[in-house]
C-alpha cells in the first residue's frame, strides 16, 4: 500500500523533532518554576516602604495580628457612667526620653485629658479582655501626646526609619466608637511638619492608635477627624512631633530634632 510522500517521515529526522517538541513544551513550565521560586513574594521583600510602601504587606492578616497584640482601649473614667475612650500602643522603652520599669504606651493627651492630675481614674483593655490600671507617666499637651504605663506585659511596635511620601499604604487600628478591635485601610494624601494626612475611615475612640505601613511599622499616631465635610481625608501625627518631648530623636533640621533623616 502506497503512502503519500506529504505523509512520510524520515525516521532519522523524527527523534530531532520529538526533542523541539520536548523543547517547547519545559520552557513555559520551566519559566513558571523559576517565578515559583524567586517569587513576586521574595521579589516584594527586597523592597522597603522607601521603594515599595505604595503596596499592601503580602500578609495583611499578620501585620493586624501583631498590631493587635500591641494595642489596647485606653479608659479615663471620670464617675461610673461619665469617661473617656481612645486607643493606645506598646512603644520600646529605649526610645523614650521619659523612663520607666514598666510597660509603656503612647496614646494622645486628650484621651486622658480628664484624669489627669488625679480627676479620674485610667485604665486598659487587651481585646475583648477585662480593663486593668494604668496611670499616666507624662504628657505633651501641646503636641496632644501622652504616655501611660502598665503592668501587663505586651510587645512594642516599632517605629519606621523610612520617610513617608503621598501614596503609601496605610493601616490604623482601634476602638473605633467602642468597636474594639476595628481595622481600616487607606493612603497617604500628603505630609506635612506636623501631621500625616490619611484617608483611612477613623472614629471617637481610634484616637491613640498606631498608624501602621506595609512593614507593620509604626509611622504616626491617629490623632484627628476632619470636621469639613469637603475635605476627604484625616489626620495622624507624625513622628517628628514625638521628638518634641517624648521621644529620642537623632537627627537635627533648623535647630529642631527630627525622628527622619532629611540630609538624606
Amino acid at each position: 500500500m502506497s503512502v503519500p510522500s506529504s505523509s512520510l517521515v524520515s525516521m532519522d529526522k523524527a527523534p530531532n523533532r520529538f526533542l523541539l517538541f520536548l523543547a517547547i513544551l519545559a520552557t513555559p513550565l520551566a519559566a513558571g518554576a523559576f517565578l515559583l521560586a524567586w517569587g513576586p513574594g521574595d521579589h516584594y521583600f527586597d523592597f522597603s516602604p522607601a521603594n515599595d510602601g505604595y503596596v499592601a504587606p503580602r500578609d495583611i492578616a499578620k501585620t493586624i495580628d501583631v498590631t493587635q497584640k500591641s494595642t489596647v482601649t485606653v479608659y479615663c473614667n471620670i464617675t461610673k457612667d461619665k469617661g473617656t475612650q481612645g486607643t493606645a500602643w506598646v512603644v520600646e522603652n529605649e526610645v523614650l526620653q521619659v523612663k520607666s520599669d514598666r510597660t509603656v504606651l503612647m496614646t494622645n493627651y486628650h484621651v486622658i485629658d480628664d484624669c489627669v492630675d488625679g480627676r479620674g481614674a485610667v485604665t486598659i483593655a487587651e481585646l475583648y479582655e477585662e480593663e486593668k490600671p494604668a496611670s499616666i507617666l507624662f504628657f505633651d499637651k501641646d503636641n496632644d501626646l501622652a504616655i501611660i504605663e502598665t503592668d501587663l506585659k505586651l510587645e512594642p511596635l516599632e517605629l519606621s526609619k523610612h520617610f513617608l511620601w503621598s501614596g503609601y499604604w496605610v493601616m490604623t487600628l482601634g476602638s473605633a466608637a467602642g468597636y474594639e478591635g476595628s481595622v481600616s485601610f487607606g493612603n497617604i494624601v500628603n505630609v506635612t511638619n506636623e501631621d500625616v494626612l490619611i484617608t483611612n475611615n477613623i472614629s471617637e475612640g481610634n484616637s491613640g492608635g498606631p498608624l501602621i505601613d506595609n512593614e507593620g511599622k509604626v509611622v504616626g499616631i491617629v490623632t484627628w477627624g476632619s470636621e469639613n465635610k469637603g475635605e476627604q481625608f484625616n489626620g495622624a501625627r507624625s513622628l517628628d512631633t514625638f521628638c518634641k518631648k517624648i521621644v529620642k530623636c537623632d537627627f537635627e533640621t533648623k535647630d529642631e530634632k527630627t525622628w527622619y533623616n532629611y540630609e538624606e
